[in-house]
């Protein structure tokens, strides 16, 4: 005998469906401080009364068994167009590189976030950043220090000649202290160098770790957002050269900027990571000193070597760093023949790419040999070049230093080489030409399709010529070194 099933009809079941989804779900709430607990309890976790908890019926969305419900905001929203903008513009530092990199200066309770590795003069710029801030902003300026006295900071701001009677000075490392400073100060600028010294009581964790220095400049943000403070926050660096601390400090601060340079050059560079007021790729280039540190506003200057006559070896390109071109000069020094593996020595320059251009020049050149060589390249000044487009300027470099044959000192190249000796099109050529243009060099090798021919614009004081591969590039070079 067998028993026959009926099915409800699809219809059915999805009315019953829909029905079932409509139908109001329990929930509960304490009546006397309105607590929502997942399921009913005698006493309510968040007040402690006994038999509070009393079953109550919702149709609102819950969130982790909690209903969300819906309440007036503190301010409404409002048409875009009547919105004024004028509390987001950058009031200038007085700082002329530094504020080129913040797009303008900085805005009123913005947030700062400055990374740098120690001695690299974070806290000397930004004492300077907050003297010129005291003396033309017209608000006092404070600067706290969690690594350093009050007197250390006087004998630098000494140093530097940086005193002033609006700038305020403070040594605290906890984070209640630093708000009763801003309570007292009431200053338009705060510097806390840095975030990873100051701790608060009311969070876990030892001073500098993830769960500390997240609740304190998740703190300082909101303070700052609400008392229109511009703030910047000194970060420390890991081996690798990011900012140390949990990521999400780099998504809670407004702007992230990265302070670099060699220990043993003067130079120095901040660089933008996140902008949200402006461009991300700016670089601003300063200069250390005995007398603190000054901005550059045309650095191109350190990285050229100005000589008597020709010296083979030596090549200059125009590297990008942001959207500011810099002229530099790359060296090449040929060394004798050796048994086994030659050594590829480079510094400022990536050793990836040496390698790549001394085996297409190998490959692709008839009078040079280079495998049994050693070669040694290298940048002026403490730059760093890794950018693609240095690489013609670095293979004209060695073909120079391995003929002995010197480069035109007023050439400059542009391109990037590939792996058949082409030259390929790289960013930015007019921008590269006019700076290259505005110190002199009348004669550019760019790669085909970048010259005033193909662009429609280009400097009328220098020669443009477009060159396909490294050979027509070297003679090229070698035409205009015999004019």
């Amino acid at each position: 005998m067998s028993i026959s099933r009926s099915t409800p009809a699809r219809g059915a079941a999805g009315g019953r469906g829909k029905a079932a989804a409509r139908e109001p779900r329990p929930a509960y709430e304490c009546d006397a401080c309105g607590h929502q607990p997942p399921k009913w309890v005698g006493r309510c976790p968040e007040c402690g009364e006994w038999g509070s908890v009393v079953e109550c019926t919702v149709t609102g969305p819950t969130v982790s068994g909690r209903v969300v419900s819906s309440r007036m905001p503190a301010e409404p929203a409002r048409p875009i167009a009547t919105i004024s903008a004028a509390p987001a513009r950058a009031r200038p530092t007085g700082v002329s590189e530094l504020d080129r990199v913040l797009g303008g200066g900085l805005v009123p309770g913005a947030v700062v976030l400055l990374a740098g590795e120690p001695g690299v003069g974070k806290s000397t710029l930004l004492l300077d950043v907050a003297q010129q801030w005291a003396a033309g902003a017209g608000s006092p300026s404070l600067v706290v220090s969690g690594e350093e006295s009050v007197s250390q900071v006087r004998l630098r701001a000494e140093r530097m000649g940086t005193l002033h009677d609006q700038l305020y000075l403070a040594a605290e490392s906890d984070l209640a202290a630093v708000l009763g400073h801003l309570d007292a100060v009431k200053p338009g600028l705060l510097v806390l160098d840095s975030v990873q010294t100051i701790s608060t009581t009311g969070t876990e964790g030892v001073p500098g770790g993830v769960t500390q220095v997240r609740a304190v400049t998740a703190a300082l943000v909101a303070v700052a957002k609400e008392r229109g403070v511009a703030t910047v926050l000194v970060g420390h660096v890991t081996k690798d050269g990011q900012v140390a601390g949990p990521r999400v400090l780099e998504h809670l601060v407004d702007v992230v900027l990265h302070f670099e340079g060699d220990k043993h050059s003067s130079l120095r560079m901040v660089r933008g990571v996140k902008n949200r007021f402006g461009a991300a790729d700016e670089v601003g280039c300063f200069e250390m000193h005995e007398g603190g540190i000054s901005s550059l506003a045309d650095p191109s200057g350190l990285f050229l070597t100005r000589y008597s006559e020709p010296v083979p070896g030596t090549c200059v390109t125009v590297a990008m760093e942001g959207r500011r071109a810099l002229v530099t000069e790359v060296q090449a020094l040929i060394g004798a023949t050796v048994a086994g593996s030659p050594r590829r020595t480079v510094s400022g320059l990536d050793s990836a790419r040496l390698a790549m251009v001394l085996a297409v020049l190998q490959r692709r050149t008839e009078r040079l040999t280079l495998h049994d060589r050693e070669v040694f390249a290298a940048t002026v000044g403490g730059i760093r070049v890794v950018e693609p487009a240095a690489d013609l300027a670095v293979a004209l470099a060695v073909a120079s230093g391995g003929l002995n044959l010197a480069i035109a000192p007023h050439l400059v190249a542009i391109g990037e080489v590939g792996l058949t000796g082409e030259v390929r099109r790289v960013g930015a050529v007019p921008r590269r030409l006019a700076e290259a243009a505005r110190l002199g060099f009348r004669l550019a090798l760019v790669p085909p399709g970048c010259g005033p021919t193909s662009t429609g614009a280009g400097p009328e004081q220098m020669r443009v010529v477009e060159v396909s591969d490294v050979r027509s590039a070297l003679q090229a070079a070698a035409r205009a070194s015999a004019e």
